[in-house]
This record gives structure tokens, C-alpha cells and sequence, in this order.
């Protein structure tokens, strides 16, 4: 296997993780974009015309591309080349279901495949400090962890192909959706004459934003534990506190409002006296799933 690592993708994942290689190991790029390519020019890299001279050059390929569309037409392009790589390693975001597809394609050409979906920013990209959500079979993991290992301050090895990409897309969702949130409560707090800096601070704490995440769901949902506690009977009429207020108060509310829904219908499910955590029994019964002992 070549030494040479490859990088498809020259944007700002692209590059940082290039950032973080040069000058390490021998290291060649490709990007449709001039522009990104010269962007580049200042490390110790050589880029090339095509995917496919990546292919012919590299032992070992990380996409870094903006579009699943564009993964799926990296790896054509890469396993139609008249040298092909040992693996394939995907940090771009994509869904699961375009990894496994990738996957496929590149396990019936012989080619190695995982997704390693990167948590955070350019900074600890550049400055190998990336955590990897790492999907894929034991035998091309192995094969990846070598270049992950150059680039990852911590790594989560989450089983079979798909699950790195599915972790971040949950990951990212639950992010986006906590910021709508969060808006609506600062949006509330500063009507009310509360400083921000002081909503954070209380927030910030250990009964704060933390909570429903540590001990609701580490310490009851997965223990299928909802015994006494705050009752659902109780979250929801707190619940319906901060509607109430918050319509008194002119600030629209979309993502909470969303999240009381829940409330109403496990009260009327005759839930009410069980900790609100119990709200989980509602998704493992529309969801065919279980959290005790995930």
C-alpha cells in the first residue's frame, strides 16, 4: 500500500484536514475548484487533475465533499480508475443510507470503505483534534484507523457501516433543535428583564441543561426507571406555564410548543403520575425500539 495519502474535497474540512497532515506524510489533493486548489498551495501537498489521479497515487482516500450526490460520484470516479486505493474513508456528511451505499460499491471492487463523520470545527480539524463518529466492517477500520489516528483526538468506533454518519446526523439534529429552543427561552428571559449572562449561568449548571440528558435519560430511560420522580402530570403543567407566559409576553414559541404535544398525550394515556421520563414509553411504542440497557 502507497504511503500517500489522498484528499478529495478542498474546502474549508478539506483543507484544515489537509492543514493537519502536512508536512507528516505525503499527501495529494483534488478539488473541481482552482480556486480551493491554490487555496493549498502553501502546504506540503501536490494536487492533481482528476479522483481518479488521487486513485492511481494514494493508498489511502478521504473524502471531504459538500453533497452526498458528489461522494457517491467521487467513489465511481475512484473505482473506475486503473489503480485503486486499499481504503476509502468518508468525513464528508452524508446520510447513512449513501454510506452504505458507497459501502457496497466499493466492496464489490475489492476497495475498503468507512464513514468517519467528523465532530468539530476547522480549528480541530487543523489542529488534529477531531472527534470521529466511526462506522464500518472490523477489517476496514483497521485498515483507517492509522490515518484516523493522525488526524482524531477521540474516536468512537460505533459497529457496522452508517452508524458514524447516523450518530452525527442525530447528534446535529439534536444541536439544531436545542438552538431553536434556546432562542425561544432567551427570547422569554430577556422580556422578563433577566440578563443573558445570568439565564446561561443558570442553565449552565448541573440541574440545568444537562439534566434531562445525565439523569433522565442515563439514569431512567435506560433503566426503563420511571418511579416517583417529576411526575408527567407535573412537566406538563409547568410546561403549559411557559406557553402561557411566553404568549403574554409576545415571544413566538415553535420548537417548544412542538415538545408540549407529548405532555398532552401521555396524560391522557394515563401516564401522569410516572416521571416524565416516561415520555420514552411513547417512542418505544411508535418506534419499535427499547432504551433499557442501550
Amino acid at each position: 500500500m502507497s504511503d500517500t495519502i489522498g484528499v478529495i474535497g478542498l474546502g474549508n474540512a478539506g483543507s484544515s484536514l489537509c492543514k493537519a497532515l502536512s508536512g507528516r506524510v505525503p499527501l495529494i489533493g483534488f478539488d473541481l475548484s482552482e480556486a480551493r486548489r491554490n487555496a493549498v498551495s502553501g502546504l506540503d501537498i501536490t494536487c492533481v487533475d482528476s479522483a481518479a489521479d488521487v486513485a492511481a497515487r494514494a493508498g489511502r482516500i478521504i473524502l471531504s465533499l459538500p453533497k452526498p450526490e458528489a461522494s457517491l460520484a467521487v467513489v465511481d470516479a475512484v473505482l473506475a480508475a486503473g489503480h485503486r486505493p486499499e481504503i476509502v474513508i468518508e468525513t464528508s456528511t452524508v446520510t447513512p443510507k449513501t454510506a452504505i451505499d458507497a459501502h457496497r460499491r466499493c466492496k464489490a471492487a475489492g476497495v475498503g470503505f468507512v464513514d468517519a463523520a467528523i465532530a468539530g470545527g476547522v480549528a480541530s480539524m487543523a489542529a488534529a483534534k477531531i472527534t470521529f463518529f466511526l462506522g464500518g466492517d472490523p477489517e476496514d477500520v483497521a485498515k483507517a484507523r492509522p490515518v484516523l489516528d493522525l488526524l482524531a483526538e477521540r474516536i468512537f468506533e460505533l459497529g457496522p457501516i452508517g452508524a458514524g454518519m447516523g450518530a452525527k446526523v442525530v447528534n446535529n439534529g439534536v444541536m439544531h433543535a436545542v438552538m431553536v429552543v434556546l432562542i425561544e427561552a432567551f427570547a422569554m428571559s430577556t422580556k422578563l428583564g433577566v440578563p443573558v449572562q445570568t439565564m446561561i449561568d443558570i442553565l449552565n449548571r448541573e440541574e440545568g441543561l444537562m439534566r434531562p440528558l445525565v439523569h433522565r435519560v442515563q439514569e431512567r430511560m435506560v433503566q426503563g426507571d420511571y418511579n416517583a420522580g417529576m411526575s408527567v402530570s407535573n412537566a406538563r403543567k409547568d410546561s403549559v406555564l411557559a406557553l402561557e407566559t411566553a404568549q403574554q409576553l409576545g415571544v413566538p414559541l415553535f420548537a417548544t410548543l412542538a415538545a408540549h404535544t407529548p405532555y398532552e398525550i401521555a396524560e391522557a394515556k394515563g401516564m401522569g403520575d410516572l416521571d416524565y421520563a416516561a415520555l420514552a414509553q411513547l417512542w418505544e411504542d411508535w418506534s419499535a425500539v427499547s432504551f433499557q440497557n442501550g
